[in-house]
């Protein structure tokens, strides 16, 4: 999501919740620690240099159990980011503690927020000799036509 949809959202809900990719929630009482911008400059296997910019969220939690981040003041907290790091409409990227300082992607979905997990990725594949896999064509008129008996070579499984 990029910020401009989040802050969209943001005046729709009534609570923030947000889902982990193992389905369990971000406890209710998670602090917004940090709003920012990142910027990475690297260069990747192919000796291509990149630049990446990205919103960051970092949520955290203590034992104030009572606490409770309102869609409003977060809008707020993101408005004085904005104003303070003139901050471009970047994707957002969220920082949540698991068993080292996670790193995901952000989504919206029936009025809950989700982290996907993020993976990492060969940007140079046809650098370093890696094949991109063909995507499988499908008729649409085979869908749901599996035999009983699977064939190795047909690559249903």
């Amino acid at each position: 999501m990029k910020l401009s949809e989040v802050k969209k959202v943001l005046e729709t809900v009534q609570e923030l919740k947000f889902r982990l990719p193992n389905g369990n929630f971000v406890a209710k009482h998670f602090h917004v620690t940090e709003v920012g911008l990142i910027t990475k400059n690297f260069i990747d296997c192919g000796g291509v240099v990149r630049e990446e910019k990205k919103i960051n969220f970092q949520l955290w939690e203590e034992k104030d159990y009572d606490h409770r981040l309102a869609p409003s003041k977060f809008i707020n907290i993101i408005k004085l980011s904005e104003e303070t790091l003139q901050l471009q409409d970047f994707e957002v990227e969220v920082e949540y503690q698991s068993d080292t300082i996670g790193k995901y992607h952000l989504g919206f979905e029936n009025g809950v927020f989700f982290l996907e997990t993020t993976l990492t990725d060969c940007l140079a594949r046809n650098k370093c000799g890696i094949e991109e896999k063909p995507k499988k064509k499908v008729s649409l008129s085979d869908v749901g036509k599996q035999s009983a008996c699977c064939d190795p070579s047909t690559g249903c499984c």
